[in-house]
């Protein structure tokens, strides 16, 4: 008989423009056994941003309402909204031996370490630099100046904090570079959950481990 892989909660956090939620959902794709995490929030759609698809668009009310009712597995407040992951989502994933991500802030993913330290591996995406950081946030054309420069000092805050705190620094400077790392992270953190040797992937997967990287260029 196969043994079945155990289940794993992928926490991505990055600061916003850096593309986790593309490589997230591209790592989703490439896979029968993970899914995507549907957030929570209150902040209105953006573009062509879907409820149910995207994330799970609420009032403040109902927010507050799973909130009371002890729902959310995590949450947090970021630039004036409120996040928040399903507790449900996290004990299906486990339960069924899949690979949930979850693509949320730095303050959330170590809430989800916290309550499931041996469920839970976290992985910091660095943009190339914060200067292509701005580049991408201006072409997005969806924030002003302000909140541009707002961004840009909790991302720093963000890099600082995830780069001492998570268990993986991944630079998306190239997507598909970007991809393979996540991949061989997520295949030797789950053979060493199972008591399996998992020699190519563990040799990428250490180069990624926390302090392996630098991160004062993004620091100033």
């Amino acid at each position: 008989m196969t043994r079945r892989a155990p289940g794993l909660l992928l926490v991505l956090s990055a600061p916003s423009g850096a593309g986790k939620t593309t490589l997230a959902r591209r790592f989703v794709a490439s896979r029968d056994d993970a899914r995507f995490s549907i957030s929570v929030t209150t902040r209105a759609p953006r573009g062509t941003e879907r409820d149910g698809v995207d994330y799970h668009f609420v009032s403040p009310e109902r927010f507050g309402a799973l909130v009371g009712q002890a729902a959310f597995a995590e949450w947090a407040e970021v630039h004036g909204q409120r996040y928040g992951t399903l507790r449900a989502t996290v004990d299906e994933a486990l339960a069924a031996g899949q690979i949930a991500i979850f693509d949320i802030d730095v303050q959330g993913g170590a809430q989800l370490k916290a309550l499931w330290p041996a469920g839970a591996v976290a992985v910091l995406v660095l943009p190339p630099s914060m200067k292509e950081l701005e580049r991408r946030l201006r072409a997005r054309s969806t924030d002003s100046g302000e909140m541009i420069a707002r961004r840009l000092s909790a991302a720093r805050s963000e890099i600082e904090l995830g780069a001492g705190q998570y268990d993986y620094v991944v630079v998306n400077d190239d997507l598909e570079v970007a991809l393979l790392q996540l991949e061989a992270v997520v295949a030797h953190e789950r053979a060493r959950r199972a008591g399996d040797a998992e020699g190519a992937s563990a040799a990428v997967a250490e180069g990624l481990r926390r302090g392996r990287l630098d991160v004062r260029p993004w620091l100033t």
